[in-house]
């Protein structure tokens, strides 16, 4: 486990019990604030990644998620697969079901919880999340509602940001200034490999993890700021949680952080974010 990896572990390892129900009330809040769907979009190429190295066959049926607004949905989609897409954010799945219709695809949207998914055991061929399950209040839980749900000898494939990578530092940050409720697991510990093996690995045949990149690319790190501070919900509710003092900090130590990782070399942002690409094999 890296460095970073096994410091956001310590942290985590508070011995407070958190309220969990209280934690995801929270949390769907922060994503239901801002316009998820402005900065989704532009990750579609990890759905599409993610489709290919699932191998997803034409007929298959395929549950996404936590689908935001839609990627991994429509990735599946593309390839003939017949989708369920799910996320408890209802104007997130509002989003991708336009984003469906434009495209003439064929999708089911269903309000679902991570948590309790509402369908039968062995349901699925694949189940899918892209930078969505991670976010979830039980780790557990939702870790045994992704397996209960996909057949056996279905696969299951996420794509979830590291704890090494920008992403993963851009949380770090925001917890420096704002820290997480006691006892709340951090969602980076879904990039790491080991957290994935403790979780899935009693129900696995086989779990291949691969670190992959995006690259955001904006006009500027400033640009970056104004649309992760508009729209993305979880930096939205950071920045509105502060005093005026505490935000221009805050904002100071993340465009420093843009900078560290950005290799434009034209004052442009093109910024790799290491993620954990999974593939599981239900047993």
């Amino acid at each position: 486990m890296s460095a970073s990896a096994t410091a956001v572990a310590a942290q985590t390892q508070d011995h407070a019990q958190p309220d969990l129900a209280a934690l995801k009330t929270r949390q769907q809040a922060t994503w239901a604030s801002g316009d998820y769907a402005v900065v989704g979009t532009t990750l579609q190429i990890v759905g599409e990644q993610l489709c290919e190295s699932l191998d997803v066959r034409a007929g298959q049926t395929v549950l996404d998620v936590a689908a935001g607004n839609g990627n991994a949905s429509l990735a599946a989609a593309r390839r003939g697969c017949d989708v369920v897409s799910t996320d408890y954010v209802p104007a997130l799945l509002a989003r991708a079901r336009e984003r469906a219709a434009a495209e003439r695809l064929t999708i089911e949207f269903q309000e679902a919880d991570a948590e309790a998914l509402p369908f039968a055991p062995g349901s699925f061929d694949a189940v899918l999340s892209t930078f969505g399950v991670m976010f979830t209040a039980d780790h557990d839980k939702t870790a045994a509602e992704l397996v209960r749900v996909c057949r056996s000898g279905g696969k299951i494939g996420m794509a979830n940001w590291t704890p090494d990578g920008f992403i993963g530092q851009i949380f770090k940050t925001i917890g420096k200034h704002l820290p997480p409720p006691a006892g709340a697991k951090s969602p980076a510990l879904w990039g790491t490999r080991a957290r994935i093996e403790e979780m899935f690995g009693p129900d696995a045949s086989a779990i291949q993890a691969e670190p992959r990149h995006f690259v955001f690319r904006y006009r500027s790190p400033e640009h970056w700021m104004e649309v992760f501070k508009t729209y993305y919900g979880p930096m939205l509710k950071a920045f509105s949680a502060l005093a005026p003092d505490a935000q221009a900090a805050l904002q100071s130590d993340i465009i420093a952080q843009i900078s560290r990782f950005n290799r434009s070399g034209d004052g442009t942002v093109v910024v790799p974010s290491e993620y954990l690409e999974i593939v599981i094999t239900r047993r």
